[in-house]
């Protein structure tokens, strides 16, 4: 009896600087995870906090689009393509323009007035032509209207150049009102179907990676949940089960101590 008492006794204090050292590297384990989870828990907010910085900046860079090429484009009414043989083109007059010389200072100059007429093919019908939407603004008299400068010589040159370029390539491609309403077409368009395409490519990117982000870490997230989830099912499940094994080690111990005592 005194056998299995010692023995019981040798046990006990076995089983409890077990179960204090199992504590400790419990707490070694639980501190550990914190850590892990605080240190994921910061990387996400930094990758949520991207992506939606990425989201609002396509949607400032949509904006700003919108409001200025997208726009123009759409006000633009010379859609329509087709061939146009140019006729004749020639200066014919002098138009002042003033130049930016310093602080609070602008002085007068004068530029060559280059007028262009073609021949629409589709129509026939004999139009002025003018270089972009902005120098038909400007004035829908000259075909280009150069930045004015004090050089009056330079800007004569300029024109003139591109007069001798316009009687080489008598065909050229242009842009016309399909309404009819307007007596002039344009050489090329300010803002064309490849340039808006273009320009509205970086933000469609930007506002497609910034949601790529946010997904994947909310993936991510739903993820850790669900092996979390199931983690703690299994071991629900195999609890029990680990309960009652050792109750049966247990209890053969006891039963092998009193045999051994008796």
């Amino acid at each position: 009896m005194f056998l299995w008492a010692g023995s019981k006794g040798a046990q006990g204090s076995g089983s409890e600087r077990s179960r204090t050292i199992y504590q400790k590297i419990r707490g070694y384990d639980v501190l550990e995870k914190r850590r892990t989870v605080t240190a994921l828990k910061a990387g996400e907010d930094r990758a949520i906090l991207l992506g939606l910085s990425m989201i609002l900046c396509s949607a400032m860079m949509y904006f700003v689009l919108g409001i200025t090429m997208v726009r123009s484009y759409s006000d633009s009414i010379w859609t329509e393509e087709s061939n146009c043989t140019v006729l004749n083109s020639g200066i014919v007059a002098e138009i002042n323009c003033s130049y930016n010389c310093g602080s609070e200072c602008r002085k007068s100059s004068r530029y060559p007035c280059l007028q262009v007429y073609v021949s629409l093919n589709s129509t026939g019908k004999v139009l002025r032509l003018s270089y972009n939407e902005e120098a038909n603004e400007a004035n829908p008299e000259c075909f280009y209207i150069p930045k004015c400068r004090k050089d009056h010589t330079l800007m004569h040159t300029i024109v003139m150049n591109i007069s001798e370029r316009l009687k080489t390539h008598t065909q050229v491609l242009c842009y016309y009102d399909p309404s009819e309403q307007q007596d002039s077409v344009l050489l090329t368009r300010l803002y064309g179907r490849g340039a808006i395409i273009s320009s509205l490519l970086w933000p469609t990117c930007t506002l497609v990676g910034g949601t790529l982000i946010i997904g994947m870490v909310k993936l991510t997230q739903y993820l850790s949940f669900l092996c979390e989830q199931i983690g703690r099912i299994k071991r629900m499940g195999l609890y029990p089960l680990t309960r009652a094994s050792h109750n049966k080690v247990c209890t053969r111990k006891f039963n092998g101590g009193i045999q051994d005592g008796v």
